[in-house]
């Protein structure tokens, strides 16, 4: 079973964070110019929550109001849930569908160490399956 360190290993990339202090200029900012859904949140050398496209959309229908110079921690989530580098695909599948979330921090104790997606996860599986067919019609074929 693939683990969430192996999927870290595989993804090109940083940690994109941000503090609350920012604006929600400047985290829209950042997502846009690395093509990234959400931002960890980080104070003090710890994660404290998550910024993402949705708690943008969800912000503006319940206020109707949102100003570029509101600051990060307005919007964000508080950090609910997370997962350690060792745990499986399907672990993190059933965390993700259990919280409604599609982005998980990763944690080694307390330091954070990566964030994992949704989109992550589909194309780790999607390999895993492609390896599996391939191997199957090789077999089906006398190739072994």
């Amino acid at each position: 079973m693939i683990t969430v360190k192996q999927i870290l290993n595989d993804k090109d990339g940083g940690i994109f964070t941000v503090t609350p202090e920012r604006t929600l200029y400047y985290a829209l900012k950042v997502m846009a110019d690395k093509n990234i859904g959400a931002l960890i949140v980080v104070k003090e050398g710890k994660a404290v929550g998550m910024f993402s496209e949705r708690d943008l959309v969800r912000k503006a229908v319940i206020d109707q109001k949102i100003s570029m110079d509101m600051k990060v921690n307005q919007l964000m989530t508080t950090m609910i849930c997370h997962v350690r580098p060792e745990q499986t695909i399907d672990e993190c599948t059933a965390l993700m569908t259990e919280k409604r979330t599609r982005h998980l921090p990763v944690l080694d104790g307390e330091k954070l160490v990566g964030i994992i997606s949704i989109g992550d996860i589909l194309k780790q599986t999607i390999a895993e399956k492609e390896f599996k067919i391939q191997n199957l019609e090789t077999f089906i074929s006398g190739g072994f």
